[in-house]
């Protein structure tokens, strides 16, 4: 599916392009359980498809629990501080981030601000799939 899913996700119409393409990851409990990052797997898909380098910039600052059975303020309040950037990891300018489900767009912003503050300037979103209510 990662295959297919990644080739969808690079025919997205505006696609930018960027320096770098990465992922959200997931915590480390998760990944034990799972066996394997989805959002990884997507975004090295991704970066195969546009010739970009795919670099694991992000990492878990902390375990955030499920996010499914919470609203909107509550995974916004959930996810601040989530995410950082190692100190040895150099962010470029134009980055390019992967995930699996966009829900309230939570992950999301707490991994672009991780980026922003660790010197990207610009920060995108791809994903495979869009949750509504």
């Amino acid at each position: 599916m990662g295959s297919a899913l990644s080739l969808a996700m690079t025919e997205v119409e505006g696609l930018p392009s960027v320096e770098v393409v990465t992922w959200v990851p997931l915590a480390r409990r998760r990944l034990a359980e799972r066996g394997f990052d989805q959002a990884r797997v997507l975004a090295t898909g991704v970066a195969r498809r546009t010739e970009t380098p795919c670099v694991g910039l992000l990492t878990r600052a902390r375990s955030t629990g499920p996010q499914a059975k919470r609203d909107a303020v509550a995974r916004r309040m959930a996810m601040r501080g989530a995410f950082a950037v190692g100190d040895r990891v150099e962010v470029p300018s134009s980055v390019l981030v992967v995930d699996d489900v966009l829900t309230t767009g939570a992950t999301a912003a707490a991994a672009a601000q991780a980026l922003r503050q660790a010197g990207a300037t610009s920060v995108h979103l791809v994903v495979a799939a869009r949750a509504y209510s």
